[in-house]
């Protein structure tokens, strides 16, 4: 059995005993769960659930992080007279190679205002991205390559 399907379900357990239904109430069922899966991790020797999962939680606490930052940037942009955007296509080149990881990659940064996933190349090597904000074409590859990029492959290799 996945080990995260027995950790939900832990999680369910814990809140159906409780008599509740709450958010908090699952998550500290879940948290509970995963420190039991932990510590009886010897008898689970093929499994790569205690290493993916912190990364898995990694790039979801980083991509609500870039929501927020990005949100209060469109927002600024928005309610002050001048005007901070500067918007641009740039290229970025991919490591990500399966469809899985590009579609990741392409959907979390659409998902992020501020930019917007425009298409593949014919290759699939190159992501082209739309940033509201361009200052630096460069940094702007490099934020996307070494936070978002890097993360979901963290995650899905």
């Amino acid at each position: 059995m996945n080990l995260f399907i027995l950790n939900i379900a832990f999680a369910a357990v814990f809140v159906t005993l409780l008599g509740g239904g709450r958010f908090g109430e699952f998550f500290f069922g879940f948290i509970l769960g995963y420190a039991a899966l932990w510590v009886t991790k010897p008898l689970y020797p093929e499994t790569r659930y205690f290493q993916k999962f912190p990364k898995a939680l990694n790039l979801t606490l980083y991509f609500l992080k870039e929501l927020a930052v990005s949100n209060l940037k469109v927002l600024w942009d928005v309610v002050t007279p001048k005007h901070i955007n500067r918007p641009g296509i740039i290229g970025v080149p991919l490591d990500a190679r399966s469809d899985l990881e590009i579609f990741l990659v392409a959907n979390l940064l659409s998902l992020t205002p501020g930019t917007l996933s425009v298409d593949v190349s014919e290759d699939r090597k190159t992501l082209f991205v739309h940033v509201m904000f361009l200052e630096d074409v460069e940094e702007a590859r490099a934020a996307i390559k070494s936070g978002l990029e890097r993360r979901v492959l963290e995650v899905t290799r």
